[in-house]
């Protein structure tokens, strides 16, 4: 392992190109820190280094390999934190932090290094050895037995430290497990810091964990030395942000919520059901703050002719709600781009080459998704994007992503009728390859391009940005509906799928059986904590 034969030294991999956006990246507009190239954490200066120097692969071939890099070159007056290691099966797309001591006392030379795991007579992974009071955010790696220089790396003092916790399994071998690290408390008022390093783990042990941290920022009230402000948040959307397509089946779009609530919407109230009231245009009349207590909701028309045109939504004046959050300590920004379709149409089975109808089971009033762009505080670089898909999600790097038109904006595919969201069109199964809930998405000549319509909603370190109205409704955007799965799906038995219904059921999620009027942004999990 780690030995290259000369055959495989010509095979030419994913890994052996760096990754760049289509486009340039855009010249920001003024503000404080935003762009700026380095963050102070509170004494402890941080740059994002980009570039790297290849130190050893685990292999040129296969699907399941990775190559450890040092980053370099590191800006004059800034040290190595740890090395960073990366996945051959996509481009060079990473970075690491390097660190610059500007209040004395905040970085210190390792005393030694531990020899943490070799490769046979090739790689030699090193764990600094602190001093007291301090404490090792990444190793260094060498392709000689001999331990490396303390002079290589630095360790950083213990209170700018925090808790890790394993990301994405990276790499896996007999002896080790190599996995990405992140902190482990994140979300919108958490300090700690991704130094972009990596954890190594025994096989067979994954309880063990070696003592590396991440870093934590000490100068968290201080936001706006970091965040965009809304000028520059202006310019990350146009520079960033999806286009929605909509398969070519659709009937249920989006829409903005004051073309919602001026077209008959009703808020209902326990005990006084028969006598709704409309909404205002802007959500002014709607209870602000409180829980989801079951007291309030919102539902479509009472004329049923009103009530389908609703359903359908309105594209043409479809608007897109940006909220915008730090996040790893404020070193990225996050910023959730919320749609809203008033309506979420029935869903399809699978089950072998069956395609079979589900009824209502599927169906609900007032569906709120997202994407999230995650956008570096060094640069403004586009790094990941998150895809909201039912109750779940993913994260998507930005190598994966279908750009359009030689620019940074990416294609988003909404799936008919569930409108989950997906960063490549086809056919995606929840359940298993045999049988699951259809999400079919595809390209039509409808899509929704955000950076033509959109406003921020919230960015709560932003002072004097107020929020709608409609963003404080803890509620539901919905009456609860629920289905007996069982008999909506014998409603549709025929010959050739009547001995279907138990295994439908059996892949039917818990989710889809009944829905208690899904609720707004604010009330998601999303909003203060990370995307799951």
């Amino acid at each position: 392992m780690g030995n290259l034969t000369s055959s495989q030294k010509t095979k030419a991999l994913p890994i052996d190109k760096t990754f760049k956006l289509p486009s340039p990246l855009p010249s920001w507009p003024p503000g404080e820190g935003f762009g700026s190239g380095t963050i102070d954490l509170g004494g402890l200066e941080v740059s994002q280094i980009t570039s790297f120097k290849k130190i050893w692969s685990t292999s040129q071939d296969g699907s399941s390999h990775v190559t450890f890099f040092d980053p370099s070159p590191i800006p004059d007056g800034f040290y190595m934190l740890g090395s960073y290691c990366q996945s051959n099966d996509t481009p060079l797309f990473g970075w690491v932090l390097a660190g610059k001591d500007v209040s004395g006392g905040t970085l210190a030379a390792p005393v030694d290094y531990t020899l943490v795991w070799s490769s046979t007579g090739s790689c030699y992974i090193w764990l600094p050895t602190p001093p007291e009071g301090y404490k090792p955010v990444g190793y260094t790696i060498t392709i000689s037995p001999q331990k490396p220089s303390v002079d290589k790396i630095r360790c950083v003092r213990a209170d700018l430290t925090d808790e890790p916790e394993v990301d994405v399994l990276l790499w896996s071998s007999n002896e080790v497990n190599v996995y990405g690290l992140r902190p482990k408390v994140r979300g919108r008022q958490a300090q700690g810091v991704s130094v972009g390093t990596f954890m190594i783990r025994k096989t067979g042990d994954e309880a063990s964990l070696t003592s590396i941290s991440c870093l934590k920022n000490n100068n968290f009230a201080n936001l706006m030395s970091f965040m965009p402000n809304l000028s520059q948040i202006d310019a990350i959307i146009r520079a960033y942000s999806p286009r929605f397509y909509f398969h070519p089946k659709e009937t249920y779009f989006l829409a903005s919520t004051k073309w919602y609530f001026t077209n008959g919407v009703q808020l209902y109230h326990v005990g006084e059901e028969s006598n709704p009231v409309p909404v205002e245009p802007t959500g002014s009349n709607l209870p602000q703050g409180g829980s989801n207590d079951g007291t309030y909701w919102l539902d479509l028309p009472v004329d049923a002719t009103e009530r389908e045109r609703v359903k359908k939504g309105d594209l043409k004046s479809c608007e897109a709600y940006v909220h915008v959050k730090p996040m790893l300590g404020a070193t990225f920004t996050d910023l959730a781009i919320w749609v809203f379709y008033p309506f979420n149409g029935p869903s399809t089975a699978k089950l072998g080459l069956v395609d079979i109808p589900l009824g209502r089971i599927g169906e609900h009033i007032g569906d709120w998704e997202h994407v999230t762009l995650r956008v570096s505080n060094f640069n403004g670089q586009l790094y990941r994007v998150y895809l909201a898909q039912h109750s779940g999600g993913m994260w998507v790097d930005a190598t994966s992503l279908e750009f359009l038109n030689a620019t940074n904006n990416f294609a988003a595919y909404s799936s008919l009728n569930g409108h989950a969201t997906y960063h490549v069109p086809g056919l995606v199964l929840q359940g298993n390859n045999a049988a699951g809930i259809r999400n079919d998405t595809a390209k039509s000549n409808n899509f929704f391009d955000v950076k033509e319509r959109y406003s921020v909603m919230a960015a709560e370190y932003i002072n004097g940005l107020i929020e709608p109205p409609w963003v404080n409704f803890t509620r539901k955007w919905g009456p609860k509906i629920t289905y007996e799965t069982g008999r909506e799906i014998e409603k549709l038995q025929s010959s050739s799928v009547g001995s279907s219904v138990s295994s439908l059921l059996s892949i039917i999620p818990r989710e889809f059986s009944s829905e208690d009027g899904p609720v707004g942004p604010k009330m998601k999990v999303d909003w203060d904590g990370d995307e799951r």
